[in-house]
């Protein structure tokens, strides 16, 4: 009697199925795989972050004016009018662009920085061959580095520390046995 108990998750599957099967485990559990997800993850959680925020952004007296285009072709930085002022069509135009634009951007850099840490505490993991806290140290390291690497020294400096330190926290709460999580901090 093969596989009656509660282990064998393959029951009642053809050959092909079980193949299919250990195929995707194999790829979600390679690098590339992990990279490609958390990108394609933290790109979906980046959008969706955009556009609350810029549905948020005009809700406050402080928002900022349009930009004026003058007729000889140039931008100036902030118009005397309003959003709130404009007609509801052209409103919602506006609104809609600035949505778009900043899902689009806070989509792509959270899919980078998803990319970026999960492919290097993969690669970090697949190197020292441990599954311990000083992966996602080092992968949170590389890619607060990585992300600040066009302001300067000081900046990756700065990025790593910030990257690692957030990293170990989050790593290290998630590593508590369950029974210490349910107790409050304080």
């Amino acid at each position: 009697m093969s596989g009656g108990g509660f282990g064998n998750q393959n029951a009642g599957m053809t050959e092909q199925e079980q193949q299919m099967v250990k195929y995707m485990q194999m790829g979600m559990e390679s690098c590339a795989g992990k990279t490609i997800m958390a990108g394609v993850m933290g790109g979906g959680l980046g959008a969706m972050f955009g556009l609350f925020m810029a549905s948020m952004r005009y809700d406050t007296p402080m928002s900022q004016p349009l930009p004026v285009h003058n007729p000889n072709g140039t931008t100036v930085a902030a118009a005397p009018k309003p959003i709130s002022d404009l007609p509801l069509r052209q409103q919602l135009k506006v609104g809609l662009r600035d949505m778009y634009r900043s899902s689009l951007s806070s989509g792509r850099n959270f899919a980078v920085v998803g990319a970026v840490f999960s492919g290097t505490e993969c690669a970090i993991e697949g190197l020292r061959a441990k599954n311990d806290l000083w992966n996602g140290v080092a992968g949170g390291c590389i890619t607060g580095g990585v992300l600040a690497r066009k302001a300067g020294p000081q900046a990756v400096a700065v990025g790593c520390a910030g990257f690692a330190a957030f990293s170990a926290a989050i790593d290290a709460y998630m590593r508590m046995p369950e029974d210490e999580r349910s107790r409050p901090i304080a």
